[in-house]
């Protein structure tokens, strides 16, 4: 499945809800967001079915994101339904590792090959300050959990802002160098909420090897540039603004509530809820073609309409 520029889609974002149990500033309300009907969102039914006409065209890459998605009801039987389709599609989550103590093993057990956990501070009371809401040992517990479970190749998402996180840089290193996670640094996009925040958050994710020269890349790992330290951990910086990845863009992604948004920041969606089949396969092929060459984080704000908890990040 190729869209106008000849970019091959084989990666699925699937959103299974836009609630969550933090309030990330750069992310959501503290008041959090007014809670859908159940017949506005995607049933485990729609989504498995989303995902099989996918896979038909061609995705073999499937991300279950939120909001939080492990506070979404269900959330195990559509892993095993996805699954079902075709075992080898790869599967992974991104979850805050609040719940994931207890949904570690279970986790894997329903068939989920790999984790990455959001997690954009090392220290306690940032932490609070940062999510508005939980515990920093909520999170390392549930990653020793997951540890415990089997999981291998764990990611820590980190968005890195200026003034907020960047002192940890090196201590994120450290971190990584111990427990053996790759740690993405991603830069913060001016989406809706984030648009008001201070200009100094917004920096390149240049801080990142200026803060660590010694660092070498190995490789490229999707959108992500992939650096090694001296002891062994590995760093990645996504770089939507500094370093622009459109051209090598593989991905579209589903709302909770059944939009196909064939870009992160444009306003261009398309209805999938209630389609089937042919109609289904159809819409979804329209919604490649909609995919646009690239954003315009670099001269503009982002157009789309929603905040990251309502797309899945």
């Amino acid at each position: 499945m190729k869209d106008h520029y000849n970019r091959t889609i084989r990666y699925l974002r699937l959103s299974v809800t836009d609630l969550c149990n933090y309030r990330c500033f750069y992310c959501m309300p503290l008041c959090g967001i007014e809670k859908k009907r159940h017949s506005d969102i995607l049933s485990i039914e729609e989504m498995t079915e989303i995902v099989r006409a996918a896979h038909a065209l061609g995705v073999n890459k499937v991300r279950l994101t939120g909001g939080e998605p492990l506070i979404r009801k269900g959330i195990l039987t559509l892993c095993e339904n996805i699954k079902r389709i075709d075992d080898r599609i790869e599967l992974s989550l991104t979850t805050n590792g609040a719940l994931l103590k207890d949904f570690a093993l279970p986790l894997k057990e329903a068939g989920v090959d790999r984790l990455n956990v959001s997690l954009d501070t090392l220290d306690e009371e940032k932490f609070r300050t940062i999510t508005r809401l939980g515990s920093l040992k909520d999170v390392l517990d549930g990653l020793d959990a997951a540890d415990r479970a089997g999981f291998e190749n764990t990611k820590i998402n980190t968005v890195l802002m200026g003034t907020v996180n960047t002192d940890e840089i090196a201590d994120f290193a450290r971190f990584s160098e111990e427990r053996g996670y790759l740690i993405r640094f991603i830069e913060l996009m001016p989406m809706n909420i984030t648009k008001t925040l201070p200009k100094e958050y917004f920096v390149s994710n240049r801080v990142v090897l200026d803060t660590l020269p010694e660092l070498r890349k190995i490789r490229d790992d999707g959108v992500s540039r992939v650096y090694q330290t001296e002891r062994g951990g590995t760093i990645g910086l996504i770089s939507p603004i500094s370093d622009r990845f459109c051209d090598r863009c593989d991905r579209i992604r589903i709302t909770s509530n059944g939009y196909l948004k064939p870009c992160l920041h444009s306003d261009t969606e398309i209805s999938l809820k209630g389609l089937s089949g042919e109609e289904l396969i159809d819409a979804i092929k329209s919604g490649v073609m909609e995919k646009p060459a690239g954003h315009q984080l670099d001269r503009f704000s982002s157009s789309t309409r929603r905040d990251m908890n309502e797309i899945g990040g």
